[in-house]
């Protein structure tokens, strides 16, 4: 099932998608909840019940005409409003190149326990303009992953029993300004200020029924869930990431595990993947590098498109606009202070 956040009369609302055409959630069954955050948390009957009236659509006894085209309509982010938003660093591929393209050694707690952090959730947007401040424009990246939604509340959750807390997938795009985040970094601290003006998510939830076809078992020692879903981002229609959930080396399973120890994960909060492999200029600049001393790095630009495709999942599609303002906190560096 897919679940669409949209916007009507200043309200978020919410609808599932068949067959191109979305049907409000009073339209399957008038005691469902008419928005996420009020489906997630009574996720257990408002989803047994939205899936009966999925199933009435498609036998036809819901006309087709209590459906409105998904054209014209403004798309929320599915979870307009989490709770939280954690990040994860699942992919190894990803790590291993990035520390490969500073020539340091492969870190090898990598392989003992996944970690995460927090980012801004009230950042959290969907499809559409990503606007932007001009210290932003100094290296700005995308990174392509897939996230989570809790559907319950939990606490000190096992891994072999975390998959029941996940509502569904749906693609994230984690966008980072490199300089700012390069910047605090070298303090020891953040990501923050890199990180916390815009993730996007989208553009629908993908419930874990409709993706059952794809399930393959975890990397060997692992446990939960995983998928064959290929993974790709294209910026101004020029392909740039190609991977694959299922290169996950960290299940979200195991994130849930280690996000739920001695804390309480709630109903909306959002949990990222981390990058895949090949999944943001930095990567690929510094790889690009190492291969031909001349290459030139990328970044995105104002009026840049990009779209990101997880099979299964959609296609997220943002364009880079900037704020109409030139303030600078990077102007405002002190130096030479001491």
């Amino acid at each position: 099932m897919k679940l669409v956040s949209y916007l009507q009369e200043g309200q978020d609302r919410l609808a599932i998608l068949v067959d191109g055409l979305l049907y409000d959630m009073e339209t399957l069954h008038p005691d469902l909840p008419h928005n996420m955050s009020m489906f997630l948390n009574y996720w257990d009957d408002a989803y047994a019940m939205a899936q009966t009236g999925e199933m009435m659509i498609r036998e036809g006894r819901l006309s087709r005409e209590r459906g409105f085209a998904l054209e014209g309509i403004s798309v929320l982010a599915p979870v307009p409003f989490p709770t939280s938003c954690r990040d994860g660093y699942a992919f190894r591929q990803h790590v291993a190149a990035a520390r490969r393209n500073r020539k340091v050694p492969m870190i090898p707690e990598f392989d003992q326990y996944p970690i995460f952090y927090f980012t801004n959730h009230l950042a959290i947007q969907g499809p559409g303009n990503v606007s932007c401040m001009p210290d932003h424009f100094q290296k700005l990246d995308f990174e392509l992953e897939a996230a989570v939604v809790i559907c319950k509340h939990g606490r000190n959750i096992r891994a072999e029993n975390a998959d029941q807390y996940i509502g569904g997938l749906m693609i994230m795009n984690d966008m980072s300004a490199r300089t700012l985040q390069m910047e605090e970094m070298l303090l020891n601290l953040g990501p923050a200020k890199g990180k916390d003006f815009s993730t996007v998510i989208g553009p629908w939830l993908v419930t874990l029924d409709e993706l059952e076809q794809y399930e393959i078992p975890a990397k060997e020692g692992h446990t939960g869930k995983s998928w064959n879903l290929r993974m790709q981002c294209r910026v101004n229609g020029e392909q740039v990431s190609d991977g694959n959930i299922g290169d996950m080396d960290w299940t979200f399973a195991e994130i849930i595990e280690r996000a739920s120890y001695g804390a309480t994960l709630f109903a909306g909060d959002v949990i990222g993947s981390g990058t895949v492999g090949t999944g943001c200029f930095l990567e690929l600049n510094g790889t690009g590098r190492l291969s031909d001393p001349n290459y030139t790095d990328q970044w995105l630009q104002e009026g840049d498109v990009v779209e990101m495709e997880i099979d299964g999942l959609g296609v997220l599609t943002n364009t880079i606009v900037k704020e109409d303002d030139n303030f600078s906190i990077l102007d405002r560096k002190k130096i030479n202070q001491a």
